[in-house]
């Protein structure tokens, strides 16, 4: 068995990591506020246009705005971890912070007066990924859904029109009359 140092967690570093666990979601809150009103005014601008590509636009565009804000909320740890002299340099903290932002695991390590935050930083990050897949859900349950009503209109209309011109539009034959 090796001899681990002794190690205490402090509450400097209990509060550090709440703090910035609170940071994460609220720059994740505004965030995800942006992204949502991104969507309804890029929908209002179009007209709610039902087209495919339309669509599919505004989903790529707001999950750009959602890894941006990933990105911003991994940029905070790593700043604390550089002020904190944790790493040589800024972009060792990035790597280290976006290893752990997203659950990944690093095989760096924070210093023992500041581990505690490894697992506060995936915490934030599985909060953050949880609150950005309902926004993204929300968002492409309102595509599929506008899809298939768009499919559900054509379908509608290819029965309403019929091959043959001399058919009624309902698409219904006359019944016939027994002599």
């Amino acid at each position: 068995m090796t001899n681990l140092p002794t190690y205490i967690t402090s509450s400097e570093e209990i509060l550090w990591g709440i703090a910035l666990v609170a940071v994460t979601l609220l720059i994740h809150g505004f965030g995800m506020i942006l992204t949502l009103r991104t969507s309804a005014s890029l929908k209002a601008r179009f007209g709610h246009s039902t087209r495919f590509v339309a669509g599919m636009g505004i989903l790529i565009l707001t999950s750009w705005i959602i890894t941006l804000v990933h990105i911003l909320e991994v940029m905070i740890w790593a700043a604390f971890f550089q002020w904190k002299h944790c790493f040589p340099n800024y972009s060792t903290a990035g790597y280290f912070a976006f290893l752990e932002y997203t659950t990944v695991g690093s095989s760096l390590n924070l210093p023992q007066n500041w581990r505690l935050l490894e697992g506060m930083i995936a915490t934030a990050g599985l909060l953050g990924f949880a609150w950005s897949t309902g926004v993204l859900m929300t968002l492409a349950q309102e595509f599929q859904d506008q899809q298939m009503q768009r499919l559900q209109r054509v379908k509608v209309h290819h029965h309403e029109s019929p091959s043959d011109p001399t058919l009624p539009a309902s698409g219904n034959v006359p019944a016939r009359r027994e002599p």
